[in-house]
């Protein structure tokens, strides 16, 4: 009687099943937020003062979102994502450089720079055998030390983070070409519907490369359709859902 109780380890252990549609939606649980907050929220408040004030009102609304999450999560003892602090750095730069320059070509253009830079760096940080999409991923899902071990997913990370210094060319050169050739406030919103199309791609790309490898790796078993044998072999009792 007490051998029949023991629970399964085959059951305990199997992986959960998880589909890309479940990994979008935990993905924008976690990273959407920090996203919102660092990225989405400050450049439409920029946009906005741009086409209802003046481009001076959109540096200071723009800088003092920016600094006012950073000091509010530091003064809350509340972690600090990555992106956050990109932003933050990246911003200051910007700002300094244009109104030290009296130039707004300025502030645009050293993103450009910026940009470019970050996709070296990506590239670089392969080169040295730490990529970055290892340092960036735990602000939109949690890996293991064990996971970040494996050597497929170690591929996985390299790979990724060829992906996103693509990514980061891609956006400067689209950036670039739209700067010198539109009016300012026009340049501002296609600037951002551009930048979120090639972010958006690489997202799907992303999420469907890091599922495929996850479910090879026995990290999670992909979803299936229930048939109707399925639901009649299903126990009554509701299944917990993960934290």
């Amino acid at each position: 009687m007490q051998e029949a109780d023991r629970t399964d380890p085959a059951i305990v252990e199997a992986p959960p099943e998880l589909s890309k549609r479940t990994i979008v939606a935990a993905i924008i649980r976690r990273g959407g937020p920090k996203l919102l907050e660092a990225s989405i929220i400050p450049s439409l408040l920029f946009y906005t003062s741009l086409a209802f004030g003046s481009l001076g009102l959109a540096y200071l609304v723009a800088i003092a979102w920016t600094y006012g999450c950073l000091g509010g999560r530091l003064l809350r003892r509340q972690d600090v994502s990555g992106v956050l602090v990109l932003a933050s750095v990246g911003i200051t730069i910007r700002t300094a450089l244009a109104v030290s320059s009296g130039s707004s070509f300025i502030y645009f253009a050293q993103p450009i720079v910026g940009t470019v830079v970050t996709g070296a760096v990506f590239l670089g940080s392969i080169a040295i055998g730490r990529p970055l999409i290892a340092k960036l991923a735990h602000d939109f899902w949690p890996i293991t030390p064990e996971q970040a071990q494996n050597p497929r997913v170690r591929s996985l990370l390299c790979g990724l983070t060829v992906l996103w210094a693509g990514v980061n060319l891609a956006t400067a050169s689209v950036t670039f070409v739209l700067l010198v050739s539109l009016p300012l406030t026009t340049f501002v919103a296609a600037k951002q519907i551009s930048g979120l199309a090639i972010t958006l791609t690489a997202i799907a790309v992303t999420i469907v490369w890091s599922h495929r490898t996850a479910c090879r790796e026995g990290m999670i078993s992909p979803s299936r359709s229930r048939t109707p044998a399925d639901a009649a072999a299903a126990p009554a009792a509701p299944l917990p859902l993960a934290a």
